[in-house]
């Protein structure tokens, strides 16, 4: 899941040129309702838990496709 930038402070000195989604994440447990426990990474300040609008499904992007298919 990515991880939506949204009400989130880090070290950035400007929220514009900061990235709009963090690198996907797993899931690591379904709380309920709409929350989310992430495995974040082990630098971030940040409480684990989130609200489902702020998570974004992972697609892969098919470019990645095309490239294997011709290495084969």
């Amino acid at each position: 899941m990515w991880l939506e930038n949204k009400n989130i402070q880090l070290n950035q000195p400007s929220k514009k040129l900061d990235n709009k989604r963090y690198k996907p994440f797993r899931i690591a447990k379904d709380i309920g309702l709409g929350a989310f426990q992430l495995d974040l990474l082990e630098g971030w300040m940040i409480y684990n838990v989130f609200n489902e609008n702020l998570l974004t499904q992972f697609v892969e992007p098919k470019f990645r496709i095309r490239t294997q298919h011709l290495r084969q």
